[in-house]
């Protein structure tokens, strides 16, 4: 069975939140971390960018109000490089509109949640973007 802590099926997948907001970089860490991902966080898209390339994540999660590089750039620098453009990007945004929604869409994003996130929420983006490994 295993321990109850971890979710099946997301031990060793690599994820990236990228936010200025510690707060929400260390909800989102808390929360991957007790499903069993490895996390690796920045606090814009210039860090990311770097760190991108050593980690090479699964998944990227990225806010889209930054200073300097917001994540619409972020995300489209990301889906614009040969190597990563295949990674899942998931926009994160405190607003829920139509308009950034259809941003998003544009510069390469796959899902789009609203902040303040669940769980569950993040959990099921990753499971709709990455194949999870389900062990029975």
């Amino acid at each position: 069975m295993g321990s109850d802590t971890q979710e099946a099926g997301f031990e060793g997948l690599k994820v990236m939140v990228i936010d200025d907001s510690k707060t929400i970089r260390r909800t989102a860490e808390t929360l991957l971390k007790k499903a069993g991902c490895d996390v690796v966080t920045a606090t814009d898209g210039f860090e990311a960018l770097s760190k991108i390339t050593d980690q090479e994540p699964d998944i990227i999660f990225v806010d889209i109000m930054m200073p300097r590089l917001d994540g619409y750039q972020t995300c489209a620098l990301i889906k614009h490089n040969q190597v990563f453009k295949k990674t899942p990007v998931i926009m994160l945004s405190s607003k829920d509109g139509l308009f950034d929604k259809a941003r998003g869409r544009i510069v390469g994003s796959e899902q789009y949640l609203t902040k303040p996130f669940t769980k569950d929420e993040l959990l099921g983006a990753i499971r709709r973007h990455v194949r999870v490994e389900t062990v029975e």
